[in-house]
């Protein structure tokens, strides 16, 4: 989903997550009807990775970890692995133990990225929002989370939503 600013792209997110029913017509997302389906359980099938990730002034594993809470350590180190976050996260002092800060603000935006990318790892939904991914990051983190990304997309029905085309290109239906 491409498009400028205020052309809806958010909105039609929301639509999807059933924050807002539809008022005519349908949405289907993999032929299914998605009025049909309980927003709790929906929603239990929606990983999103946002522009700017909701990060919270918890340790990394457990902001990793709150796509599902009862993961082990070591399920939550395998998503990290996945999504390039590993590496920056056994490089602190205190490693998956770090605290995180409000909003992640002890990191930087790639790492944050990557963080909300191994979140989604770990959720292993059937269906992925890619909202403005990678839209504010410098050259190199925008590389290994363009590669996470990648590696995510695999079997899951993606939507990516991106104010430049360029953004999308790799993409398989457009």
């Amino acid at each position: 989903l491409v498009g400028h600013s205020g052309s809806g792209k958010t909105t039609f997110v929301k639509l999807i997550q059933r924050l807002y029913d539809v008022n005519a017509g349908t949405i289907l997302i993999d032929g299914q009807d998605i009025a049909g389906v309980a927003q709790a359980s929906l929603r239990g099938q929606i990983a999103i990775v946002q522009q700017e990730p909701i990060l919270f002034h918890r340790s990394l594993a457990e902001n990793i970890a709150y796509a599902r809470p009862s993961a082990t350590q070591a399920e939550i180190e395998h998503a990290a692995r996945l999504a390039s976050a590993h590496d920056f996260i056994v490089g602190l002092p205190k490693g998956y133990r770090t605290l995180v800060g409000e909003r992640g603000v002890k990191l930087s935006g790639g790492e944050r990225q990557r963080v909300a990318i191994a979140r989604a790892f770990l959720a292993d939904a059937r269906i992925l929002i890619l909202d403005e991914a990678t839209s504010s990051l410098d050259s190199e983190s925008e590389v290994l989370i363009q590669q996470a990304m990648e590696r995510l997309m695999v079997g899951r029905t993606t939507l990516a939503i991106a104010h430049r085309l360029s953004t999308v290109r790799a993409l398989d239906r457009l």
